[in-house]
């Protein structure tokens, strides 16, 4: 037994498998109670933090191990040397992709708190920023004189620049878009082109819009939407007036109309959903029309999708009432007067 033990190769290996295991045992256990342990509590970012370093303990054991196996009998220098570099661009890395998980999560923890709601664009743009870092970081460890590689980096960044116009113009644009807070992800916007929908994420090149109700998926890029006029239904505010035009005959009492109407109004307001009454209905006579007296009806309901259904509802039960109290919506009428024309008077013979 003790020759065996003496066996250098074996003494590694121990070193080795063994840091390996303590890892995995750590990982499993101690860091697995932790994260079950934070995931119990009401504060976020020790949620966080957990996530963040799942899974290094083994690398950086299993490194360890690795090093102190190093120290056991003479090792080739140069097999030494290289070893030690990949230990350190193995722990460096583990810890830039705990650092990257570390930076997407306080972004999405903040985002939840603020009105940006964590796009794709914000998460990438965190996570090049520590890796690019990283990268550097793990250069200069290795004694990599890293200023020629930023001199190349800056003049080919500059060529780039110019053959990337448009890519970077719609980055720029996305970032507009995220810190000025006037289009976010989950709001309803209207496009000056037309389009309409829910932003369901703001990225790199493009915004999506989801329309609604087919809810089909509309393709953006960044700088159309930084330069097109916007109609966002979400801001300052979901709920929003809904307008309904409706006449009635010239006989009918205005009074009455407006308290039926009114009612009405209310009742589809408390038991449709989406209906808010928060802000009472209204209803304001505008026109007298050619057949009829017009008025508006408004409405506020809780989104702006909810509009279509409160106003199938009014519509349809407002004819209903209208029926049965005898308030007539006119047909259009034009009243169209013919003047008779004159007897003809028969031209005077000529003299010939």
């Amino acid at each position: 037994m003790n020759e065996v033990w003496s066996n250098i190769w074996v003494q590694r290996g121990a070193f080795v498998a063994g840091g390996f295991l303590i890892g995995l045992v750590l990982e499993k256990v101690v860091v697995a109670r932790v994260r079950a342990f934070t995931s119990a509590t009401a504060f976020r970012w020790d949620d966080v933090m957990a996530e963040s370093f799942r899974g290094v303990a083994p690398v950086w054991l299993a490194a360890g191990g690795i090093y102190l196996a190093l120290g056991v009998g003479p090792v080739d220098p140069f097999v030494s040397t290289t070893v030690r570099k990949v230990l350190i661009v193995f722990v460096i890395g583990s810890l830039i992709v705990a650092t990257m998980r570390l930076a997407v999560g306080s972004v999405e923890e903040l985002a939840a708190r603020s009105v940006v709601r964590s796009p794709t664009l914000v998460v990438n743009l965190a996570r090049l920023v520590v890796g690019v870092l990283g990268v550097f970081i793990i250069l200069q460890n290795l004694d990599i004189n890293v200023t020629p590689l930023i001199t190349a980096l800056g003049i080919g960044g500059l060529a780039v620049a110019l053959a990337l116009q448009d890519t970077l113009g719609n980055l720029f644009a996305g970032v507009q878009i995220i810190l000025s807070s006037h289009v976010r992800r989950g709001d309803y916007v209207s496009l000056s082109s037309g389009e309409e929908g829910y932003v369901t994420d703001v990225r790199g090149r493009s915004t999506t819009i989801q329309t609604f109700p087919d809810r089909n998926l509309v393709v953006v890029p960044n700088s159309s939407l930084a330069a097109s006029i916007v109609k966002n239904f979400s801001l300052p505010r979901t709920a929003l007036w809904v307008s309904i035009d409706v006449g009635v005959s010239y006989d009918s009492d205005l009074q009455m109309v407006e308290a039926v109407t009114l009612e009405v109004a209310r009742k589809v307001l408390s038991e449709a959903e989406g209906g808010v009454l928060d802000e009472p209905p209204l209803v304001l006579f505008h026109t007298f029309g050619d057949s009829s007296i017009n008025f508006e009806v408004r409405m506020m309901v809780s989104e702006f999708t909810r509009q279509g259904f409160i106003r199938h509802e009014f519509i349809k039960r407002l004819h209903e009432r209208f029926n049965r109290e005898g308030i007539e919506i006119p047909f259009p009428i034009r009243t169209v007067v013919m003047r008779a024309t004159p007897p003809s008077v028969p031209d005077p013979p000529s003299n010939r």
